[in-house]
């Protein structure tokens, strides 16, 4: 496959110039751009990778892929995917999904209606749904996510709920680049384990992302994908098992048990407290609440939006895989794909499935499940940490929570019993639900409530910032690197001295880009 070659961007249909962007990229300019044709210009972008891809190999990878399956005894590659990582069988996986599925149809129905009713019809084509939903409220809290304060903040937070990578090296490659891979991920090059004499062995991690640091809502992208991404880190740092082969991130490693840790401490950024204390101006001073209170209302009713796609995924992917060998063509897959949208969002969608980075991928082919039942995990995590401290955000019993619940075991474990054991319950979607289902108005009472219960909180310590160690001690190693270069490491003055000197990098960067 040489999608990573492709000669991806959009044409701007105010001169005929091509821009070169990254997937990423393109979706930021659907939320963004406030104009119409520049939206329709960067989704036809992101439509153009479903021909390429089709027409570099993925048709034949499917087939061998669906033939490597059969002839190890399993109903097709999808079945075989799921079995290895989950333990269980596809069956089993789309009663779950199925369910879930029937029980949100109507919330995404109401959700295309009311984004009608609010911004006329034209809303629910493709390349204006992200828009209509936040294009303007994003401009408005780009000042209080810079993205050069990104890993500054990430580090500040997760030192506060107790979390720590337990003497790992991190290699941090956050800026986008032509050719780069299209998503963020991390991987393990060395994985965390404990030698039979007690030795204990730290991971090594590489992380990346794809961010542009001179775009609006990149800071927001960006610290959403650092919370995300250190949270495997963290996770696969704090692996204690007598095997590197229980810290390893492929099969038998549940993809929903990996997804569950990263997609729990990212959803802390949404949280209004956490914007309290974190989400600041270069000034320090905290995002004001009414953008909140216009965020929540711009986005709660469509957050079952973000459900309905990952299905989408789930459900082409297996309907892909259930095709006739004969009818794995170009044509079909891509008019499959359309179908899908169409039935399980509603519409196209505005991240066309085959831009969908996982679908070619060997790693992370039949992977979206897993983002899926993590979610679900996510939720009845979060439900078990109010139930019983009264919040999550700088809590520090976080961190040895899901060390000792969740991170130490790595595969030894079943995922579902993992969350049992944590939860007290079996997984549902019950509290997700809950979430989306939960009244505007409701929302906004609640999230104004922590808010302000955080400032008072900051008052009290005595600082309207963040406090401001000399340093933060995540026990661990990082090096900020672009490519090959590296910018700076913690082996030189320590965390907060290193993301300074990252912060420079980005700010001569983005001075370069503006005056050019």
């Amino acid at each position: 496959m040489r999608r990573n070659e492709m000669k991806l961007g959009y044409t701007d249909p105010a001169d005929g110039t091509f821009h070169a962007l990254s997937s990423v990229g393109l979706r930021n300019l659907l939320r963004t751009a406030s104009e119409e044709s520049t939206r329709k210009a960067a989704y036809e972008g992101l439509r153009s990778i479903g021909p390429f891809v089709c027409a570099e190999g993925f048709l034949e990878i499917v087939k061998l892929r669906n033939k490597l399956a059969r002839e190890l005894g399993y109903e097709d590659y999808y079945d075989l995917t799921v079995t290895n990582a989950e333990g269980f069988g596809k069956k089993q996986l789309f009663e779950i999904l199925d369910g879930l599925e029937e029980g949100t149809r109507p919330l995404m129905e109401e959700g295309r209606k009311e984004l009608a009713k609010r911004h006329g019809d034209d809303a629910l084509e493709p390349w204006n749904i992200s828009f209509k939903m936040a294009g303007s409220v994003i401009k408005k809290m780009d000042p209080y996510f810079p993205f050069a304060k990104a890993v500054e903040n990430y580090a500040k937070s997760y030192a506060a709920m107790g979390i720590n990578y337990a003497g790992a090296t991190m290699n941090l490659d956050l800026l986008d680049r032509k050719n780069k891979y299209s998503n963020g991920f991390c991987h393990w090059p060395v994985p965390a384990w404990v030698k039979p004499d007690g030795t204990w062995v730290p991971s090594q991690t590489n992380f990346t992302s794809l961010a542009d640091p001179t775009a609006v809502g990149s800071g927001l992208t960006a610290l959403t994908t650092l919370m995300h991404e250190a949270g495997h880190a963290a996770h696969f740092a704090n692996i204690r098992q007598p095997s590197p082969l229980f810290s390893q991130e492929r099969a038998p490693t549940s993809v929903a048990y990996a997804e569950n840790q990263s997609m729990f401490l990212d959803s802390l950024v949404g949280d209004a407290c956490w914007r309290a204390k974190y989400a600041q101006d270069l000034g320090g001073n905290p995002i004001p609440f009414a953008i909140l209170e216009e965020e929540i209302n711009s986005t709660h009713p469509f957050e079952v939006f973000k459900l309905r796609a990952m299905l989408a995924v789930s459900y082409f992917e297996k309907a892909l895989y259930e095709l006739p060998e004969e009818k794995v063509t170009a044509e079909k897959i891509q008019s499959l794909a359309d179908e899908i949208e169409s039935k399980i969002q509603g519409g196209l969608s505005p991240r066309p499935l085959l831009s969908v980075p996982h679908l070619v991928s060997d790693e992370a082919s039949c992977y979206y499940q897993g983002y899926t039942l993590a979610e679900m995990s996510v939720h009845q995590t979060r439900e078990y940490f109010k139930k019983k401290d009264g919040y999550i955000v700088d809590n520090p019993n976080v961190g040895p929570t899901l060390t000792n619940y969740y991170w130490k075991w790595g595969n030894s474990k079943p995922f579902l019993d993992l969350v049992k054991e944590l939860t007290g319950k079996d997984l549902t979607g019950d509290a997700w639900v809950d979430c989306l289902k939960e009244p505007v108005a409701r929302r906004i009472v609640r999230e104004k409530r922590e808010y302000e219960e955080m400032l008072d909180k900051i008052k009290a310590q005595g600082s309207g910032t963040p406090e401001a160690p000399k340093d933060i001690d995540l026990m661990m190693e990082v090096n900020f690197v672009d490519g090959d270069e590296v910018i700076s490491s913690t082996t030189d003055g320590g965390l907060l001295a290193a993301c300074k000197r990252f912060e420079d990098f980005v700010g001569a960067r983005v001075a370069s880009a503006t005056s050019s």
